[in-house]
């Protein structure tokens, strides 16, 4: 629900308000993921996304019985959040588009070529399969304890970076939705609110299975070449010396005091 109230809320002032452009955009996702992970990664990990819950699952020992659940809560948060932006910005999305049309529709779900451009439905999908692995390739390594993962509790700071950066370079074909949650939770709150074209494209094709089948794929290829590439070559005891030229892990006081000795 954090991820969209700052995600959806941001598109909506672009959009409906004419306040901001593509990069506040992409910098209030990244801090909504952020201030997500921090408000929940105690409680739950703070996946916010079907597709990280799955590949975590596929690759790294979540629990697989967690998993309908997990994404049953994220679908909710963000049809919850999605319910509240759509309830404030009321005014200025039926100033900007009184028909309630594709125009806004992008304010609450992803669009091939954000619904202007020249991009078909299967480049779309093509995009959000390799936006989905990079999310998942780095966050793996973000927060890999055999790599060099960020200390002092940073890890959340790093991963909202990672949005952002994915937002910059990754925005154009599909809208970086790279998250089910995020793009249907919203989609179904748009089409309960008056959008009624909601589950459909610019072309009118059916557009919304896109979205949450193509990172659900993505994010078993990222984690996947994760620990393929990467993982599989990590120390796996932590007294297990570090090879000449890698980075060394944080030391801790316990490690520093064992040096001195």
């Amino acid at each position: 629900m954090i991820l969209i109230l700052f995600g959806v809320g941001v598109v909506a002032q672009v959009a409906g308000g004419g306040i901001g452009d593509h990069d506040s955009i992409a910098w209030a996702w990244g801090l909504g993921v952020m201030l997500g992970v921090y408000v929940a990664g105690r409680v739950s990990g703070a996946h916010l996304n079907p597709a990280v819950t799955i590949a975590l699952a596929a690759f790294k020992g979540f629990s697989w019985r967690k998993v309908l659940p997990y994404s049953l809560a994220q679908f909710l948060g963000a049809f919850v959040a999605a319910l509240i932006v759509r309830w404030n910005y009321t005014e200025v999305l039926h100033a900007a588009d009184p028909g309630l049309t594709i125009k806004t529709q992008g304010v609450f779900s992803t669009l091939p070529g954000n619904g202007t451009l020249p991009v078909g439905e299967w480049g779309a999908f093509r995009d959000q399969i390799i936006g989905t692995a990079i999310l998942l390739f780095l966050i793996l390594a973000i927060t890999d304890a055999a790599g060099t993962p960020p200390a002092a509790n940073l890890a959340p700071v790093v991963i909202g970076l990672l949005i952002v950066g994915i937002g910059m370079a990754w925005g154009t074909d599909a809208g970086y939705a790279i998250n089910p949650a995020r793009d249907f939770g919203p989609r179904l709150a748009s089409y309960f609110t008056g959008y009624g074209g909601a589950f459909r494209d610019q072309t009118g094709y059916l557009y919304f299975w896109i979205p949450i089948v193509a990172p659900v794929l993505g994010g078993l290829l990222g984690a996947g070449l994760y620990q393929a590439l990467v993982g599989r070559f990590l120390p796996k005891e932590p007294g297990e010396p570090e090879e000449p030229g890698r980075i060394p892990q944080n030391e801790t006081p316990e490690t520093v005091e064992a040096g001195r000795g």
